[in-house]
């Protein structure tokens, strides 16, 4: 088995003979781009022929996670290929970007701010305790899933757009397209069953009623992706507080949910240390939000960090150093 520096070598120099011969004058290039909580490795192939170079980007990364499952460095090759040219195929139509119906389209992400510290510095964004608001441009939302561009400082300059402006747009176009949404947690479990072919009544005999202040509460959108941002209304936290009669702890399970639950449900710093073993061991990288609880005061109607924990990255760099010190210090 290659390690990933030299399968990326590899691919460098094999990728364009998988492609068809129309691709093979193209650029090849491999560059490091910034996304979501990491770095990655995209392939780009460039035309200088043409007027216009729109080049979908794939991730060596992914492909390297393929070829250590499939340990067939052929088929994952070819299977990025067939990728490629399948992305350039579709690449004009979502190439053709409508800039004047673009205030309508602009929604906003919450993103990791320690993590996420590089990819900030070249894009509008504004602090939330310790995440970041970023602005996506939703160029379609269809059956087939969610296309959508992030906003980073050349295109914000091209739109005409300050991060004002797009926190603006991004607040009322989110609600619109991306409805919040607020689920009891058998509430999706009932869901579930019923999707796999379970009577509704065998699912409701399966699931143990909870008393609504001992129920988690399932905060999204929905369509439950990048459906965190939904924390940011606070109308929806205030309505729920209400139900229960009591403040929120909010655990962020990823960046497409997150789970609330009565202050009554436990210790922060109990719930803060759950977080943080779930994501390290459930919840991919790029999927995760913070490893941190929040608290919503219903009467103050205000949501502030609930916790301090010293792992404040979300690849556990931080929870690695800080073992090896308190190992250190046990050694003395």
């Amino acid at each position: 088995m290659m390690n990933y520096e030299i399968f990326k070598e590899v691919v460098a120099e094999k990728f364009k003979s998988y492609l068809p011969e129309r691709y093979q004058n193209m650029e090849l290039r491999v560059e490091s781009v910034n996304k979501v909580n990491r770095v990655m490795d995209g392939i780009t192939l460039i035309d200088h022929s043409a007027e216009k170079n729109i080049s979908p980007t794939i991730y060596i990364n992914n492909m390297y996670d393929h070829y250590l499952h499939t340990e067939n460095l052929q088929k994952v090759l070819q299977d990025a290929a067939e990728s490629m040219d399948k992305a350039f195929l579709e690449a004009p139509q979502a190439g053709i970007l409508d800039m004047d119906n673009a205030r309508d389209n602009i929604v906003f992400q919450v993103v990791n701010t320690m993590q996420n510290e590089d990819m900030l510095r070249d894009m509008p964004h504004r602090d939330y305790q310790d995440l970041s608001i970023i602005y996506r441009w939703v160029v379609a939302v269809d059956e087939r899933g969610i296309q959508s561009t992030v906003v980073r400082d050349n295109l914000a300059k091209q739109l005409g757009m300050t991060e004002a402006d797009l926190f603006k747009c991004a607040v009322e176009n989110t609600r619109r397209i991306f409805p919040p949404m607020v689920k009891s947690m058998n509430d999706v479990m009932r869901d579930m069953m019923m999707s796999d072919g379970m009577p509704a009544e065998i699912a409701d005999m399966m699931l143990e009623e909870m008393p609504a202040d001992r129920t988690m509460w399932i905060i999204s959108n929905d369509r439950g992706v990048n459906g965190a941002g939904s924390m940011l209304y606070e109308d929806v936290l205030h309505k729920l507080a209400m139900k229960l009669e009591s403040d929120l702890y909010l655990l962020p399970s990823s960046v497409h949910e997150c789970i609330a639950v009565s202050v009554d449900m436990g210790d922060p710093y109990e719930l803060a240390e759950m977080v943080n073993e779930i994501n390290m061991s459930q919840v991919s990288l790029e999927e995760r939000l913070s490893n941190q609880v929040y608290h919503y005061d219903k009467d103050a109607r205000r949501l502030t960090l609930a916790t301090d924990t010293p792992n404040k990255r979300l690849d556990g760099m931080v929870a690695e150093a800080n073992l090896i010190y308190m190992d250190a210090g046990k050694s003395r």
